[in-house]
This record gives structure tokens, sequence and C-alpha cells, in this order.
């Protein structure tokens, strides 16, 4: 047997999506999108985000529009937005579908329940979010959906969680 540093199902080098791999050397930290309550309560792991300054403030997201988390935020219209410091580096894989959640995803974390949608416990940064109201654009295999902030709170951040190039990371 032999243990090789590649992924072993990397595509070969002229395969590869080229649009995916520019995309992977932005980075950005992890965030955690929630909406719904009770039982209903479904979640996604985002990193294609951007924050716009303004009055109101927006947070544009793109979402995967086959995932459960998709439908939910346009009925529901509210959700939280959350970012994720290293220890829910776990928690992440989770609710992007990466690694098991036995019992359901929302019993890996403590949670709170808010106006838009549940809370994880602990998070240094989150804002409660509504949609705008209108379709969604398509934007490559991607829905562009625009929010409006409502609340937001900031706290100190410890480790954030940093994606970049398919791998998490430490900021130094």
């Amino acid at each position: 047997m032999t243990i090789h540093s590649d992924h072993p199902f990397l595509d070969p080098e002229s395969e590869r999506d080229q649009v995916r791999r520019l995309r992977g050397r932005l980075g950005g930290t992890v965030s955690l999108w929630t909406t719904g309550s009770g039982r209903d309560r479904v979640g996604l792991t985002v990193s294609s985000f951007v924050v716009a300054r303004g009055r109101p403030g927006h947070v544009m997201a793109l979402l995967d529009p086959d995932s459960d988390f998709t439908t939910a935020v346009q009925t529901q219209g509210v959700a939280v937005v959350q970012l994720l410091e290293w220890v829910h580096r776990d928690l992440a894989d989770a609710f992007a579908g990466q690694a098991p959640a036995p019992g359901g995803v929302f019993r890996l974390g403590e949670w709170t329940e808010t106006t838009w949608g549940p809370l994880l416990t602990g998070c240094s940064a989150w804002a409660g979010v509504r949609i705008v109201t209108g379709q969604p654009s398509e934007v490559g295999w991607s829905l562009l959906v625009d929010t409006v902030v409502e609340h937001i709170e900031v706290g100190a951040e410890r480790q954030p969680l940093v994606h970049r190039r398919g791998r998490y990371q430490r900021p130094s």
C-alpha cells in the first residue's frame, strides 16, 4: 500500500474546473445559515457570500438550489447567518452533508431560538436577515439570494473557520 499526499479522487490537471479553482483560492470565513423552528429547522454551510454595507446592510449568498435549506428559507423568508470558528469544523462538515450527524445536525450543538431561526450558542458574530422579495437569480449552478440585515451581533473573534482550496485552515 502506498500513501499519497494528493486527494485520491482528484481530477487530472487538464480536467479541473478553472472557475472552481479560482474561487477556491479566494478563501473565506465559513458561515452557517439556519432557518425554521422546532422539528422544521434546517441549515446549510455557506462560504460563497458577501456582506454589503449600507442602510440597511445586505448579505448576499450563492446557495445550492437543490438543498432543503434553500427551499425552506424561501418559504420562511428569514434566516440566521452565523460565522463559524475553528471548533465548529465538524459541525460545518455535517451541515454541508460531508460528515454523518446521528440524530440530525441540530444535535451537534446547543441552539437558541431567535426571530430569524436557530442560533448556535457561542457564535462570535451573527445576523438575523430577511429575504428580499422576488425570485432569486440563477448564477452558474447556484441561486443568488439577497437578504436585508435586521439584527446583528458581533463579539470577540477567537479562531475563525476559514475554507480555502477545499480545506479548513487556521489563520496565523
